[in-house]
């Protein structure tokens, strides 16, 4: 029976992990995206399917009425356990909010201003939901306190109990949801949720608890119990409150980086990882990495090794936007170097965040020389693309092309016209959706034509 306990908490051994192969190899991921349940940020790993933001969606629903309902007992019941408990669960149900702004404001293109979108804006709204919470829970606390000072008769005790069984059963079956829903797609964070989510139906269950203190002639049990379920909204406060700062602040979960390296270990040929760098802006992920190549390999095997290293970092990293890779300055190790294309520096890429795709927009030395190459991490069925870049009351229009040698990149059939200096638009194409992004194209300082 105890065992049976554990396992509906989440303590079981099966409850919190999970783990996929890839290719030939096989790999858990264990914790290494910062999977758990904080207020006002959602798991990325989540937030990167549709089923996932899906089941996010339905549990804002099925908590925002169970917080309805309680709320409505507490205007006619005057209850503080409930009100503290009716907090908490307006805490869990807000999780989603961050989630709808960014989704809705990163379908935005990139501009001149905002060069990576508008990803940010889910830090911003995790920020002043977690201050909500804060100032809801100050409340709270205060209400417990002086009712503890100054004890004041609760009515509608049979409703208070009610309404704590409602928040218990509201809860219950968020967490059945999100359990079902991330064991159907394999999702430690969303599994972790749910056990959450069971966790406070039994805060919920105290708030009955309370009520029956009170009915057996102990009134001060109420206050008491809502100041302790107050308190426990503050160690969630906290919680938050260092996990939205530090995403805002470029931080993020050291299994990130470890992530990354692994990735790296499944791919050929790079003789040492120089630099691992990563950051999130909203839910998505964007890494930087500098290798080493042996000072032999030619540009198309350069351009293999970094393709496949692309391609491992978005298996072992859902969340995924897009990665940087750089070849370490190793002489011949540079492709910049080979090929008769000495005098190449390549400008900065361009991020693309588009509702059609993701990925890097670049030049890129090839065998037949320089190519604007689109590096795609996420797509829609059909996608098409064109660089369309204005020249001398001209407009150059460079098709882009699946390349035969990477099914994750698009690829121009012959080189972009020099200078590398200008300003463009990518038209990304998918049936009737059209979007426009424009860039702009910067050769190094000290290496203008």
């Amino acid at each position: 029976m105890f065992a049976s306990i554990k396992d509906w908490l989440g303590f079981g051994s099966s409850a919190g992990s999970h783990s996929h192969s890839h290719g030939s190899h096989g790999h858990s991921h264990g914790d290494a995206g910062g999977h758990g349940h904080t207020h006002g940020v959602v798991d990325p790993s989540i937030a990167s399917s549709e089923r996932g933001i899906w089941a996010i969606k339905w549990s804002f629903v099925i908590l925002a009425i169970t917080a309805i309902l309680q709320l409505i007992v507490v205007f006619y019941s005057g209850s503080v356990a409930l009100l503290a408990d009716t907090i908490h669960n307006v805490g869990d149900a807000a999780t989603a909010i961050p989630l709808w702004i960014a989704f809705t404001l990163v379908r935005r293109p990139a501009t001149k201003t905002f060069n990576y979108g508008l990803g940010r804006v889910e830090d911003l709204a995790g920020m002043l939901i977690v201050l909500i919470i804060l100032f809801s829970a100050i409340v709270a606390g205060y209400e417990a306190i002086d009712r503890l000072m100054n004890p004041q008769p609760i009515t509608q005790l049979a409703a208070v109990a009610i309404a704590g069984i409602v928040g218990f059963i509201g809860n219950e079956a968020v967490a059945v949801f999100r359990i079902r829903v991330g064991r159907q797609m394999n999702s430690a964070a969303l599994i972790a949720d749910g056990y959450h989510a069971r966790t406070d139906g039994l805060t919920s269950l105290a708030v009955v608890l309370g009520a029956l203190g009170v009915w057996l002639g102990f009134p001060l049990a109420d206050p008491i119990i809502g100041l302790l379920i107050t308190i426990a909204i503050f160690g969630i406060v906290w919680q938050s409150a260092r996990a939205v700062i530090t995403r805002s602040l470029d931080g993020v979960e050291p299994g990130i980086t470890d992530e990354i390296r692994h990735a790296a270990e499944h791919v050929a040929g790079i003789d040492q990882l120089n630099d691992v760098k990563a950051r999130w802006i909203g839910h998505k992920l964007h890494a930087d990495v500098t290798i080493s190549l042996n000072a032999e390999k030619s540009v198309a095997e350069a351009n293999a090794i970094t393709s496949a290293l692309r391609s491992e970092l978005t298996a072992h990293l859902p969340a995924l936007g897009s990665a940087t890779i750089q070849i370490a300055d190793k002489g011949a190790a540079l492709p910049a170097d080979r090929g008769g294309h000495g005098h190449h520096h390549a400008p900065a890429p361009f991020t693309v965040d588009s509702r059609l795709a993701t990925g890097l927009l670049e030049i890129v030395d090839t065998p037949d020389g320089e190519r604007m190459r689109l590096s795609i991490s996420r797509h829609a069925k059909g996608l098409e693309a064109v660089v369309e870049t204005a020249r001398g009351g001209t407009v150059e229009r460079l098709p882009l092309l699946p390349s035969p040698s990477d099914h994750h990149a698009l690829m121009s059939a012959t080189a972009p016209a020099e200078p590398h200096e200008f300003d463009a638009v990518l038209k990304l194409m998918a049936g009737v959706e059209i979007d426009d992004l424009p860039f702009r194209m910067e050769e190094p300082e000290g290496h203008h034509h």
